[in-house]
């Protein structure tokens, strides 16, 4: 398929370098990039639409060089919707970018093709003409400080669900693909920083009550053997790895939903490692755990 024009849903997109291997430890290659989002999109797609993209790009695998990407409206086809978002203090010096929106399966497959291989999302939508709505999602990222581990990070999951419980608050977990784990929260809200707000109360209360295993402040002198829970992902201006993503790890670990029963049992970090065909595994045995994250029945907060 090296340089062929493909069709994908009455769209043309033209593909190159299948065969390069982007994860040298596997040999998982470019072309398997490509196909792993395809198989996963049906369960992928609901939790990207009307979300702003934010690419991290690896054109030379997951051991070189990567860079971030925001703006695609240089180089994306004419058929990728768009929306463009202000950007102030940007890095680049712009005030504005042009966002992909990734609102179907050709879209997905141009982002894979460009060596996309991690998905950022925020936690809010744009509506119809581009207009940022209010955040809908609540997150909370547990980054464990060696040597505590993702195990460590299932205990501070399970306090954290405890006390959401105690606020009429349903959490639903994922595996960050990474080190850690990954809490949501569908909510309504009215303002952008009412998240923020929120999931730094009660990071800082956790704090309080578990000295000994958690941290809520980034500072690395304090994070040794404990938990940081990263309430700052739910800063409008922050992105997060967006569920069924692949991660750019040394094996093709993906951004994998859990059960609250596999958080409990977790007893190693290799508990709760996912590869790309065992997320496709679970996905046709289980569905999509995270699918109570799409409804639009949910609680204020």
């Amino acid at each position: 398929m090296t340089g062929q024009l493909v069709e994908i849903e009455g769209r043309r997109l033209r593909m190159s370098n299948l065969d390069k291997v982007f994860y040298p430890e596997s040999g998982f290659t470019k072309g398997a990039v490509i196909d792993y989002y395809v198989r996963i999109a049906p369960v992928l797609l609901p939790h990207l639409r009307d979300r702003p993209l934010t690419l991290k790009r690896y054109p030379n695998g997951v051991e070189a060089k990567s860079f971030f990407e925001k703006n695609v409206s240089g180089h994306a086809p004419d058929w990728v919707r768009t929306v463009r978002i202000e950007t102030p203090g940007s890095s680049r010096g712009a005030e504005s970018a042009d966002f992909a929106l990734v609102q179907d399966l050709p879209t997905l497959v141009w982002a894979a093709h460009l060596a996309a291989i991690e998905l950022h999302i925020p936690q809010w939508t744009v509506g119809p003409r581009g207009a940022k709505r209010a955040p809908d999602l609540l997150v909370f990222d547990l980054d464990p400080g060696a040597p505590a581990t993702i195990v460590e990070c299932c205990e501070v999951a399970s306090l954290l669900r405890d006390t959401l419980a105690d606020d009429g608050l349903t959490a639903y977990p994922k595996t960050s693909g990474s080190k850690g784990l990954q809490l949501y929260v569908p909510v309504r809200t009215r303002s952008a920083e009412r998240t923020s707000h929120y999931a730094k109360r009660l990071a800082e209360h956790l704090e309080r009550e578990k000295p000994e295993l958690v941290v809520s402040r980034m500072a690395k002198n304090l994070r040794g053997g404990k938990v940081l829970i990263d309430w700052s992902q739910n800063n409008p201006k922050k992105t997060t790895i967006a569920p069924y993503s692949l991660r750019a790890r040394p094996s093709p670990t993906v951004s994998t939903p859990v059960t609250w029963e596999e958080v409990q049992a977790c007893e190693e970090p290799a508990d709760l490692v996912f590869l790309a065909e065992e997320t496709l595994g679970r996905v046709a045995d289980h569905g999509d755990l995270f699918a109570p994250l799409l409804a639009s029945d949910r609680p204020t907060l």
